[in-house]
């Protein structure tokens, strides 16, 4: 699927603007002998070039990239070429005005900012084409030109005329006649109903704002906006014969988007990393970044890479935190040992203007070498000439946590049982913590992946059900697999209808449970969980659970935990059921880190699911990438302790300090052999 990415080592570099210098070949010239210095081996260039490379319609100026292009590679630095679809010129906003957008109140915006434009607009679509075809004919065969990256952190929405004639054709075809609309939107409440295709208006707080399915659409059809404009630019790349694989970067955590949906038509997964260090204690940040980097490699089961990060302090936050010594290279590893084949920093020398002016850079204002993040970028770029070998390895993991885009768009927009925080995120989390502090490589996955891979499967608040799903989640279970689902599961289809008959749906056999209702508790309430005597799992602690408390009825379960507290004290909380070859976990509420950890030990243990370092303190990061000949265990302490790691086996240390002993932020790289 794709075109092979073959670079044959780790890229270190980033983002690098030198249209802002050409003013300064003294400066650019020094540039590349900082980067040589750091050991950057690649740079991306173009991203918002677009009004230097066309500074007026039909006025093409490329010789100034071509110059840089040809001076980077003569030195050995590969370049990442940008499309400059991110941010228009003025004079394209000005002489079509259509190609802003318009919001969700019909307001058409001024020119500025970035992603200001219109994803279905001919005209955007036509000049956007053009300069990227210009593009592909002039640096479509380059020798130093390794990856094209499309356009630039995709995102937003555009309600214009445009959008909503194109809006009305996806439904159209999506639901054939305008009566399977109304009946899977459930339209006849409120009175809602709608004659024709044509009567429908994408959502807006002006109007039509409640009524979920035309919402969880919309969103839908954003995506699938955003991925056929990125595929025209792919598109017009093709056309110049160019074979060079594409990516585009994606974000953090972003509900403006479904990733999934970008996955068969990018060669490779991007995305930037910007995680909140030192805000609180480093090895919870750390997990939370390892969560995402696992997602994003997920997206394809397939290395990723880490376009973005920052080598010092970003300037967009509200509080702009330094990194401390140490935290550049553990970070910029830990990307590594999740499966990203680079490290790329935004940016490589400081904006000397405008709105980035003060985000952290490897060349700052001042312009030296002699500076702590450009001796720590250095550090970065030795322990990635080190680590070579592991380039292009992948993750094999045996236990995978669903996390689905769609499931959330439904979960934020059901009106009940609670409408300020769900806690999904929240929830994702600590059993991903819980399966990643047994020491076990992690995917992240939607409803659209394959099951049979995983020994272990997470399924937490699965409001939605996207078809058939409870049939994958059954046929999982028959088949080997241990699945874990708790409250809030099996609710809705993917219109956000109701299911009809009980819930889970489709799985109240495979759990042998029933929910029957579900109390969503204030933020200072709280209950409690009580384990059973001699239960299969040996959980002895009384946990507590808070937000959301499910009631159920038990079939033919097992009781492994009961609730201590209120009116359902002594109701069913946590069960198990064996299930053809396999298992099934229910997990009634919102419960607390603790007994996710324990859990998860003894389901972990069940399955017969290791790690292959012997125990992992907390604090901890183990991960593991395979190649054909090799298995390369990454450990890295985000404690603010030492640690000792102990790993049995024979081994060859790639990287560290030849010790078992961790001090915080070190990172260790052992290499097994494959028999």
């Amino acid at each position: 699927m794709g075109r092979q990415i073959k670079y044959g080592h780790l890229l270190h570099g980033g983002d690098y603007n030198p249209e802002q210098w050409l003013d300064r070949p003294d400066i650019l010239k020094k540039d590349i002998e900082y980067f040589k210095e750091a050991k950057i081996n690649t740079v991306s260039v173009g991203m918002f070039s677009w009004a230097m490379l066309e500074p007026e319609e039909g006025n093409y100026q490329f010789d100034w990239l071509e110059k840089v292009i040809d001076s980077l590679y003569a030195e050995g630095i590969s370049t990442i070429l940008s499309t400059p679809s991110g941010a228009r010129p003025k004079w394209l906003s000005d002489k079509y005005p259509e190609v802003l957008r318009v919001n969700e109140k019909r307001e058409k915006n001024l020119f500025g900012g970035r992603h200001n434009h219109c994803y279905t607009s001919p005209v955007y679509r036509e000049k956007v084409a053009e300069i990227d075809r210009r593009l592909g004919e002039k640096f479509g065969k380059h020798p130093g030109v390794i990856l094209w990256h499309i356009s630039n952190e995709f995102g937003g929405e555009c309600h214009c005329p445009l959008c909503q004639e194109k809006f009305r054709e996806w439904l159209e075809k999506k639901y054939g006649m305008i009566e399977n609309l109304n009946s899977r939107w459930c339209t006849t409440f409120w009175s809602h109903r709608y004659q024709s295709f044509s009567q429908i208006e994408s959502p807006s707080s002006l109007g039509e704002n409640e009524l979920h399915a035309l919402k969880l659409d919309w969103k839908r059809f954003v995506t699938e906006q955003t991925v056929d404009f990125m595929k025209a630019e792919i598109a017009a790349l093709r056309e110049t014969g160019t074979e060079i694989p594409v990516t585009t970067n994606l974000m953090y955590d972003y509900d403006g988007l479904d990733y999934k949906k970008f996955r068969e038509d990018v060669d490779i997964i991007s995305w930037d990393n910007y995680p909140g260090w030192h805000k609180k204690e480093e090895w919870l940040t750390a997990t939370d970044a390892g969560m995402q980097h696992d997602l994003m490699r997920s997206i394809r089961k397939a290395p990723f890479l880490m376009m973005e990060s920052c080598p010092s302090a970003t300037n967009w936050k509200p509080i702009n935190k330094l990194k401390k010594p140490g935290m550049l290279l553990a970070a910029s590893l830990q990307a590594i040992a999740h499966g990203s084949d680079s490290v790329l920093y935004f940016q490589l020398r400081q904006s000397q203007g405008a709105s980035e002016k003060f985000h952290g850079a490897v060349i700052d204002h001042y312009g030296g070498n002699d500076t702590r993040v450009f001796r720590e970028v250095t550090e970065v770029g030795e322990a990635l000439e080190k680590l070579q070998e592991v380039t292009g390895s992948v993750t094999c993991a045996k236990a995978a946590v669903l996390y689905d885009r769609e499931n959330d768009w439904a979960l934020k927009d059901a009106q009940g049982p609670r409408n300020e925080d769900m806690h999904y995120q929240e929830c994702v989390l600590k059993q991903y913590r819980a399966l990643r502090a047994e020491g076990l490589d992690v995917d992240v996955i939607s409803m659209e992946h394959a099951l049979s891979d995983y020994k272990i499967l997470a399924v937490p608040m699965a409001y939605l059900f996207s078809e058939k799903y409870e049939e994958r989640l059954r046929e999982y279970v028959a088949q080997g697999g241990t699945l874990v689902l708790t409250y809030w599961s099996g609710l809705v289809d993917e219109t956000d209808k109701c299911f009809l008959g009980g819930t889970p749906y489709g799985l109240m056999d495979v759990t042998g449970v029933r929910s029957t209702e579900i109390d969503a508790l204030f933020d200072w309430e709280s209950n409690h969980g009580i384990p059973e005597h001699g239960n299969r799992l040996g959980l002895q602690k009384v946990y507590e659970c808070k937000n959301l408390c499910e009631l159920s009825e038990v079939s033919d379960a097992e009781v492994l935990m009961r609730y201590a507290d209120d009116f359902y004290a002594g109701s069913p909380l946590v069960t198990h059921k064996a299930y053809g070859e396999g298992h099934a976990y229910y997990v009634g509420a919102d419960m607390e880190q603790a007994f996710y950890d324990d859990l998860f030990k003894g389901v972990a243990e069940e399955a017969g699911v290791k790690s292959l370092a012997e125990a992992v303190p907390e604090g901890v990061s183990v991960n593991v990438r395979q190649s054909e000949n090799a298995e390369y265990l990454f450990i890295q302490n985000f404690s603010r302790k030492e640690v000792v790691v102990p790993v049995t086996g024979e081994y060859q240390e790639i990287y560290g300090t030849g010790s078992e002993v961790l001090a915080p932020l070190q990172t260790r790289v052992l290499k097994f052999e494959r028999k």
